[in-house]
C-alpha cells in the first residue's frame, strides 16, 4: 500500500524555523514529484513547493521564496521542507502529496497520494 507520512510540525516563535519530513513507504520515491501544501483555518489548500523526479527542478510560491527550501534525499526515501523566518501567516496543516509524471507543478489535483498531515503553528 503507498503511503506517505508527514513528521516534524509542532509549535515555535515567530522568526523560528522547522524542518518537515514526507516520508514514503510502498513505492520509490524517487520516481515522483512531491509537492507541499497546506490548508490554514477557513482557507482553501494551497501549494507551497514542489520537487520533480525528473531533472530535480524546484518551484515555490511566492509567500514562501527566500525562507522555504525543499530537498530529498532519495536513500532515505524521503522529501524535507526546511521552513525559516517563520511567520504566523505560515500557520496551517501541511501536506506532502505524490504524483507520477509531473513536472514542478503545485496544481493540486494533479497530485495522486497524498499525507494526513502535520500540524504547524506559527504565534508567541
Amino acid at each position: 500500500q503507498l503511503q506517505l507520512v508527514e513528521s516534524g510540525g509542532g509549535l515555535v516563535q515567530p522568526g523560528g524555523s522547522l524542518r518537515l519530513s514526507c516520508a514514503a513507504s510502498g513505492f520509490t520515491l524517487d520516481y515522483y514529484t512531491i509537492g507541499w501544501f497546506r490548508q490554514a483555518p477557513g482557507k482553501e489548500r494551497e501549494g507551497v513547493s514542489c520537487i520533480s523526479n525528473s531533472d530535480g527542478s524546484t518551484y515555490y510560491a511566492d509567500s514562501v521564496k527566500g525562507r522555504f527550501t525543499i530537498s530529498r534525499d532519495n536513500a532515505k526515501n524521503t522529501v524535507y521542507l526546511q521552513m525559516n523566518s517563520l511567520k504566523p501567516e505560515d500557520t496551517a496543516v501541511y501536506y506532502c502529496a505524490a504524483g507520477a509524471g509531473l513536472g514542478a507543478t503545485l496544481v493540486l489535483y494533479e497530485y495522486d497520494y497524498w499525507g494526513q498531515g502535520t500540524q504547524v503553528t506559527v504565534s508567541s
